[in-house]
């Protein structure tokens, strides 16, 4: 009965969770469904094929309904706040180098963005600026949903399979999803840092060559 007790509220609060994280990308989806995997693993694995089927149906349902709600503010005059915040999560540099990729290839662009952390806002972005069609983009979502959600999965049964203790599989579930999901965008600032700094800083020998011709 307790095992009846948990499934009944843990794949319903799964579902709405990963949900509105796909609509509202500030909670860590990915947390979730690795750290739920990670308690399937270890009570019934034959439960992770509800944990895998409740978040891809959850991720693509918010993902369609985000896209649908960007397509409404696109078509009106005055914009909506939900494309408005779509806009504001998609840096410049990203939502160009989507929009060249959708130019070739559409359906592989959707399933990897999906899968590279903070690719998935500005792909939308692009698709909506190219008024992708609604279907067209469901096409492209339904395996990005699936690949991203066996993704994490794995991630969770990796981390679960290497401690006796489920806490323990759920903090090192956790501490891989973090860093799958943290270390692109970290690595990306540095690299943006540092080449900024070498960007402001002058080339070599400029210094002398304007000191030597002051004194000539």
């Amino acid at each position: 009965m307790p095992g009846v007790t948990q499934q009944a509220v843990g794949y319903p609060s799964l579902f709405l969770l990963v949900l509105l994280g796909a609509l509202v990308p500030v909670i860590p989806t990915g947390v979730l469904v690795s750290s739920t995997s990670v308690v399937a693993l270890h009570h019934n694995p034959f439960n992770l094929l509800l944990v895998f089927g409740t978040a891809a149906l959850a991720a693509f349902l918010g993902d369609v309904a985000l896209y649908w709600l960007g397509q409404r503010g696109m078509r009106s005059k005055n914009g909506s706040r939900w494309l408005d915040a779509l806009r504001d999560r998609a840096p410049a540099d990203r939502l160009a180098q989507a929009r060249r990729g959708l130019e070739n290839r559409r359906i592989p662009l959707l399933v990897l963005s999906r899968l590279v952390p903070g690719g998935r806002i500005p792909v939308m972005l692009a698709c909506l600026m190219a008024k992708m069609p609604l279907r067209v983009f469901v096409r492209g979502n339904a395996p990005a949903c699936l690949a991203w959600a066996l993704t994490y999965q794995l991630v969770g049964i990796l981390g679960g399979s290497l401690f006796p203790e489920p806490w323990q599989g759920v903090v090192a579930a956790v501490a891989l999803t973090l860093l799958i999901s943290g270390g692109p965008p970290v690595w990306r600032r540095l690299r943006g840092e540092r080449g900024a700094d070498e960007g402001d800083a002058p080339p070599a020998g400029t210094g002398d060559t304007e000191e030597g011709r002051a004194r000539a």
